[in-house]
């Protein structure tokens, strides 16, 4: 049995003081990591307990519960902030990925936890693929806020939009590695092949998403 809320408490604890400890951006930046992390372990009761209520097996609920609950939450806490404080483009961009990339450790972790490392063809699939989907995930809300961040109206249903494309693509990525065989194999290389080809478009075409 994994006790997911132990992890987290273990992971959390030197993140919280060095938040206390650290000022302005750094702080900035610890406070979205421990906000994913936080979105990983609240996703996962969230998952259970719909799946419960609407008595799905765990492969529906990967497939049909999951990818809803965990972008939903991912994005919580960058909107909250946008609403809050009212921050700029490249504060949010940043959050949002710094989101995504603590719910992708904390649950990289757990799945140490739960399966063990002696495997490392499936901690690579782990890592750069499900990693990578989340981080990409995140990437794909990010782009939505650059190009719609100037009308406020606009913004609000583009993000909804492109959170509704993540959610989707994240459903279909599940769907893919679940069925193993060569669909694992293509499913976990896309969300990295996307990156990659992104990161190179936006570099040649010299595009700053960082930009104010």
């Amino acid at each position: 049995m994994t006790y997911m809320e132990n992890t987290y408490i273990c992971l959390a604890a030197p993140l919280l003081l060095a938040i206390l400890g650290l000022k302005g951006g750094y702080r900035r930046g610890l406070i979205f990591l421990l906000s994913g992390m936080t979105a990983c372990l609240m996703s996962a009761y969230i998952t259970a307990y719909l799946a419960d209520i609407l008595m799905t097996d765990a492969s529906t609920a990967a497939h049909s519960i999951s990818p809803a609950v965990e972008e939903i939450l991912k994005f919580l806490p960058i909107g909250f902030y946008i609403l809050i404080f009212a921050p700029g483009k490249k504060t949010s961009i940043s959050g949002i990925i710094s989101v995504a990339v603590g719910f992708a450790t904390f649950e990289n972790v757990c799945f140490l936890t739960s399966y063990g490392t002696s495997d490392i063809v499936s901690l690579l699939i782990r890592g750069f693929g499900t990693g990578a989907m989340h981080v990409l995930c995140g990437m794909m809300v990010s782009v939505g806020l650059f190009f719609l961040w100037e009308r406020t109206w606009v913004r609000m249903l583009g993000t909804f939009a492109v959170i509704c494309f993540a959610v989707t693509f994240h459903a279909i990525f599940n769907v893919m590695v679940g069925e193993g065989g060569i669909s694992l194999w293509i499913g976990s290389a896309v969300p990295l092949t996307v990156i990659l080809i992104y990161t190179l478009y936006t570099r040649i075409n010299y595009i700053n998403i960082w930009e104010e």
